[in-house]
């Protein structure tokens, strides 16, 4: 199912808002650059600076508002940037430190249905130790009360980031049944675009830390999930129609670094 005119008009006026937001509040970085300025021209130069500042919060400013945008059509619930829990009991801290430990060493491979119910017999037991946990970037519930929290990350992740991905997706599920031991959670990775297409995503495969299909959901896999079948291919096209329609105002902002 594609987006309807209603979702893309709502998309859209999301990247406007997000654009304009981002030209109002952007400050050039102050760094000199004096042979890269006189070679490429001081508007080239704060154009190159602008996307690398959109870059470290295009998740926050784009990514997050339109992910919640086109889930509002299958889920009950929807928010962004939503707290897990506020505790976990000891008996899921030390299940947790296993079950990394034991994927560190290639003693087990992941699996992630194991890794649940594992966590769900020890939720209870012991104290219930206070934790400050990675923030939910997208927050979802079914009208069954099944719970899906992604965690969105960049399109290159370090190798080395592996490790931690997995302890904040198993401690998410620890929250969520130190609350309610029977509530059905699933905790996903998603990567909103892929740099490598249409070549496999070899990153994941080689890391080894997570059931790739039950814990990770990349480009097409992470949108179409949120509104149906065909929902990237008309997501890049809202992309692709603000920018066609914002390329004068782009162009003229930049101008002014000419001056």
């Amino acid at each position: 199912m594609s987006l309807n005119q209603t979702q893309k008009d709502k998309i859209e006026k999301i990247l406007k808002e997000s654009l304009r937001a981002k030209f109002k509040n952007y400050k050039p970085e102050t760094s000199s650059m004096p042979f890269h300025t006189r070679l490429l021209g001081k508007d080239r130069m704060a154009l190159f600076s602008f996307i690398h500042s959109l870059n470290t919060n295009f998740g926050t400013a784009v990514f997050e508002p339109v992910a919640l945008e086109l889930a509002k059509t299958n889920f009950k619930i929807t928010a962004k940037q939503a707290d897990a829990g506020t505790q976990i009991s000891e008996g899921s801290q030390i299940e947790i430190e296993n079950i990394i430990n034991n994927i560190s060493a290639a003693n087990t491979k992941p699996n992630k249905n194991d890794e649940t119910e594992r966590i769900r017999e020890v939720s209870q037991k012991g104290k219930m130790q206070k934790v400050k946990l990675t923030k939910v970037d997208i927050s979802l519930e079914k009208t069954d009360g099944e719970k899906f929290l992604f965690d969105i990350k960049t399109a290159k992740p370090n190798k080395g980031s592996f490790k931690e991905f997995k302890r904040t997706l198993l401690e998410w599920i620890a929250a969520i049944f130190a609350k309610n031991p029977k509530a059905k959670v699933n905790t996903l990775i998603a990567i909103p675009y892929y740099p490598y297409d249409p070549k496999p995503y070899v990153r994941w495969t080689i890391a080894g830390m997570l059931d790739i299909p039950n814990e990770l959901k990349v480009a097409d896999e992470f949108w179409d999930f949120l509104s149906g079948k065909d929902t990237y291919k008309d997501l890049l096209c809202c992309f692709e129609r603000v920018g066609i329609e914002l390329r004068d105002e782009i162009d003229n902002y930049f101008k002014k670094y000419n001056k």
